[in-house]
């Protein structure tokens, strides 16, 4: 994770700015697994990227009409380069043949890592607005990572399986 914000100074403002940014990332990154794993069938990986994508998009869309309310069209003084891969999922992660289930377990470990992303900042914020909307989203990770672990209790277990057989339908892959 990069990151290049003061906390100690951040404005509510910049702190919704920055978390709206944060879910962007994540949004997109996910959208790109999509096209990465492709779709096969109904609830494959592709599926469960796309809806964690669907996730990101509606906590961003909430957060952006907060802030509009707050702060109407004020320019934003935090770029969303200042943070990079705070909830976003890892690069790396991706794989044309991946299960359902180790697409949930990527989204899993983004969950946990926004969720240390927060405790760590919220060590340094002093504002207590931002400080409440920290510790706010913070929460939202947890709900999240519920969510994720609710589905992944759904989805079949399965062997280790050779990469060219780990997400063919019907299988037991992981």
């Amino acid at each position: 994770m990069t990151t290049t914000i003061d906390y100690s100074s951040l404005s509510l403002q910049d702190a919704l700015d920055l978390a709206i940014g944060i879910e962007q990332e994540a949004q997109g990154r996910y959208e790109e697994f999509t096209k990465l794993v492709g779709g096969r069938y109904a609830g494959d990986a592709s599926d469960m990227f796309r809806m964690m994508a669907s996730y990101e998009a509606r906590h961003r869309t909430e957060l952006a009409e907060r802030r509009a309310k707050l702060f109407g069209a004020a320019p934003a003084h935090v770029s969303p380069d200042a943070v990079e891969d705070v909830e976003a999922p890892d690069v790396t992660a991706p794989r044309v043949f991946m299960s359902a289930r180790q697409a949930m377990e990527v989204a899993l470990a983004s969950e946990e890592k926004a969720y240390d992303f927060f405790t760590a900042a919220l060590e340094q914020v002093r504002d207590p607005e931002v400080r409440k909307l920290f510790t706010e989203l913070q929460g939202e990770e947890l709900k999240h990572q519920r969510l994720v672990r609710e589905k992944m209790e759904k989805l079949p277990r399965g062997p280790d399986l050779e990469e060219e057989d780990a997400d063919e339908p019907g299988s037991d892959a992981g």
